[in-house]
C-alpha cells in the first residue's frame, strides 16, 4: 500500500486550510498514495482560539473533505476540531474516502511541556481503526506517541500500521524526542508508524505563537523493525512511502513482543 504524508503549515482560516489539503490531495493522489494524511490540526492552527470554529463531524468543513477525498479517489486523514458536550472541544482525525468514513478522538491531552490542552479540549476514549483495500491501519495523535499501549491496541486489532497525525512542540530536545518515539512505538507493536507533522512555520517565515505546539517538521515511516523508511526536513514536504503488509508478519516472527509480553 503506498501512502503519503503531507507536511504542511496551517494557519487560522479553516477555508483556505482546505484549500490547501485539496491541492496536496492531487499531489499524493498523482504520486500513486492510496491513503494521505495531513496534520493534527488541519483545520486551524494552534495559538488561536478553537472553540468558535469547532464543527460537527457532518458540518461544511468535514463535508469539504469527504468531496476531496471522493474527487480524488484517495483516502484522507486530517486533523479537526469538534464541539465537545462539556463546552470544550474535541480533538478529532476524520478518516474519509472511498469504502471509509471514521473518527478518532485524541485519548491523550497535552498536558506537559508547560501547555494544557485539557483547559480546551476533551479527551477520547475509543480505538480506532480503518480498512483501506484489505489493510488495517490505526489512528492517533500528537502526544499519544507517548504511550505505548495504544499502538499495542492497534497490533492487537489487526492493523499493520498506525498514522500518527502531530502538531509537535517545539524546544531543546522535542526533535530527537519525535524521531525517537516514533521508532520505538513502531517497535514497540512491530508495525509501521506513519508520523505527519505540521511543518516548522519559520521555515516558511509564518510567525509562530508563544508556546503554541505548531509543528517541527521532520515527518517520517518507521517500519515494523524500527527503521527509517522515509523521512522529511523542517519545511512543507510530501513524503510517500509504500507499506507491505507480509513484512509486518515476517517481523513478528522474529521480534515475537507482542507474544512474549506478560503485562
Amino acid at each position: 500500500m503506498r501512502i503519503a504524508l503531507s507536511q504542511l503549515t496551517t494557519g487560522t482560516d479553516p477555508a483556505r486550510n482546505l484549500e490547501l489539503i485539496e491541492r496536496e490531495t492531487r499531489r499524493a493522489a498523482e504520486a500513486g498514495a492510496r491513503v494521505v494524511v495531513f496534520p493534527e490540526a488541519s483545520m486551524i492552527c494552534f495559538g488561536t482560539s478553537l472553540k468558535p470554529v469547532a464543527e460537527p463531524l457532518d458540518g461544511p468543513w468535514a463535508d469539504g473533505l469527504r468531496k476531496i477525498a471522493a474527487a480524488s479517489r484517495t483516502v484522507v486523514v486530517a486533523g479537526m476540531f469538534t464541539p465537545a458536550p462539556d463546552g470544550r472541544v474535541t480533538n478529532t482525525l476524520l478518516a474519509t474516502g472511498p469504502g471509509v468514513e471514521a473518527s478518532y478522538d485524541k485519548i491523550h491531552l497535552y498536558d506537559a511541556f508547560g501547555f494544557a490542552e485539557s483547559d480546551t479540549v476533551a479527551p477520547g476514549s475509543r480505538v480506532v481503526t480503518i480498512d483501506v483495500d484489505g489493510v488495517r491501519l490505526g489512528l492517533a495523535t500528537c502526544y499519544d506517541v507517548r504511550f505505548p499501549e495504544l499502538f499495542r491496541a492497534h497490533a492487537d486489532a489487526g492493523a499493520v500500521a498506525t498514522l500518527l497525525a502531530a502538531s509537535w512542540g517545539a524546544g531543546p530536545g522535542k526533535r530527537e524526542q519525535w524521531e525517537l518515539l516514533v521508532r520505538a512505538r513502531a517497535l514497540d507493536a512491530t508495525l509501521f508508524v506513519a508520523a505527519v507533522d505540521q511543518a516548522d512555520p519559520e521555515a516558511s517565515g509564518t510567525p509562530v505563537p508563544p508556546k503554541a505546539p505548531t509543528g517541527i517538521g521532520y515527518s517520517l515511516v518507521a517500519g515494523p523493525d524500527g527503521t527509517v523508511r522515509g523521512a522529511a526536513g523542517a519545511g512543507p514536504e510530501l513524503v510517500v512511502a509504500d507499506l507491505d503488509p507480509a513484512e509486518v508478519g515476517a517481523v513478528r516472527e522474529r521480534i515475537s513482543v507482542l507474544a512474549n509480553r506478560r503485562l
